[in-house]
């Protein structure tokens, strides 16, 4: 691999010891092609007719595989299926974190460092849409990959900040179950994957890096609540930001303790000497995963408990605007035609501005916190009418329309749609979900016999 920083090497080496040369070797060959099948979605027979080249199940995710694939093909992130939101191209390795960090239905969920969306999208199929995960970004560009992301995966039960963890740990103290913090790190674990990992690395952005990741860390343990789980993650083999950080952290926070995963039998523990701590420290129940150990790229995990205790401060809720009785007629009116069952809960609309939402369950007040989506972003009122988001279509399947306009992967109409084009398509007027093998991706509306396109125009292909 050209462009590793000799320094990277070196320190590697003395780490190592016999065992550099299993990582030098690793680090040269291509990397491994991961993805993640949406479970809100598909269930295993349907991801076994999707006829991906040799999947091969990854041992601790199981929506997760591992596929081969000709050097630079990049077909797969156009095919309609990921415009449906049927998969997530991931690295195997970045699957462990969600899966370490274990949401379960009905619990309230931080994704403190969310963009772009890898490890949101699966702590949301893990929760199967129940309870409440507040997906933050604090860069306001990469917020927006975060949004299109959970879009696409049919998210429903999410909340999306843009704002820093300083903020949020004083607005909301005690109030999650689990706080997932994939922290800003050297990258060193993706540099087979990434020459921008390799140009920008130097021992000064590990030292950077480590003093950020502790100030984040501890905004995010004011985040759990007593008896909740932190989840502390990276993409790098620096000690200095892994057991280091780790070490660091619980000598300042004794509420916290490092607690097993199920998953240590998959990964190697970690190192508490590399970081200047001694053989036994709790750092040796960390987990390591290695490039030349598995089949993935190199990570760094830690799941911490805080110790139970009295509970928070009851927070105030969401200060929810209810739609008046016309907006939720209007949408009712829409969806008659359109649809056969309602999709949404009508106690949990909220109106902001012209948009119509549906609420997650238990949404704290947010006043003075960044926000981009509040929930399930439903539609817009316009001129005393609703129109459908983007959002609604790809929750749906087609057995949820009454006049769906169901496409094949490799109908020329489905890549017409996918630019933006009209389509021909006989049957009543009026709104149609555009679904490819009766997974939705968008609407249309059509006008005898044809149905101009309602595809959104920044996601428009244009070949």
């Amino acid at each position: 691999m050209t462009g590793i920083p000799a320094p990277f090497y070196t320190r590697m080496r003395k780490l190592l010891g016999s065992e550099f040369a299993a990582l030098a070797e690793a680090l040269n060959r291509p990397p491994v092609h991961g993805v993640r099948f949406n479970t809100l979605k598909v269930d295993r027979e349907q991801i076994d007719r999707l006829e991906f080249p040799n999947l091969k199940p990854v041992p601790w995710c199981p929506a997760g595989f591992t596929f081969s694939t000709v050097a630079g093909d990049k077909r797969l992130g156009r095919h309609p299926y990921h415009a449906a939101g049927i998969y997530y191209l991931q690295d195997p390795s970045a699957m462990a974190v969600a899966e370490a960090a274990a949401p379960q239905p009905g619990e309230r969920v931080l994704d403190l460092a969310a963009a772009p969306g890898g490890k949101a999208t699966h702590l949301a199929s893990l929760m199967n849409n129940q309870g409440l995960l507040v997906a933050n970004e604090i860069n306001p560009r990469r917020v927006w990959d975060l949004a299109e992301n959970l879009e696409r995966w049919g998210a429903t039960n999410v909340t999306i900040t843009n704002d820093s963890p300083e903020k949020l740990a004083a607005k909301l103290p005690g109030f999650f179950d689990v706080v997932v913090v994939d922290a800003p790190c050297s990258g060193e674990g993706m540099f087979r994957k990434s020459a921008a990992a390799r140009a920008e690395w130097m021992p000064a952005l590990v030292t950077g890096c480590a003093l950020r990741q502790g100030r984040i860390l501890s905004d995010a343990a004011e985040l759990v609540r007593p008896g909740g789980r932190l989840v502390y993650s990276t993409c790098t083999f620096s000690p200095e930001e892994n057991e280091g950080v780790i070490g660091r952290f619980l000598e300042q926070h004794a509420q916290f303790k490092i607690t097993p995963s199920s998953l240590h039998e998959y990964f190697a523990p970690g190192n508490p000497t590399w970081a200047s701590l001694p053989p036994d420290h709790p750092t040796r129940h960390t987990m390591r995963l290695w490039p030349h150990r598995l089949q993935g790229e190199g990570h760094f995990i830690a799941v911490l408990q805080k110790k139970e205790g009295p509970p928070p401060a009851v927070l105030n809720a969401f200060d929810h605007h209810f739609p008046d009785k016309e907006t939720v007629h209007r949408a009712a009116e829409w969806a008659a035609p359109t649809l056969n069952t309602l999709p949404w809960e009508r106690q949990n609309l909220h109106l902001y501005k012209d948009q119509l939402y549906q609420l997650p369950q238990a949404l704290p007040d947010l006043t003075g916190v960044r926000l981009i989506r509040p929930g399930w972003w439903l539609g817009t009122l316009k001129k005393k009418r609703f129109e459908p988001s983007h959002s609604l279509a790809l929750t749906l399947k087609r057995e949820m329309a009454n006049n769906p306009v169901d496409l094949r992967p490799n109908d020329p109409q489905t890549a017409a749609y996918l630019r933006g084009e009209l389509l021909e398509s006989a049957g009543p007027d009026g709104w149609v979900l555009v679904t490819v093998d009766g997974f939705g991706l968008g609407w249309g509306k059509r006008v005898n016999g044809r149905v101009k396109n309602h595809y959104p125009k920044g996601l428009r292909r244009t070949s």
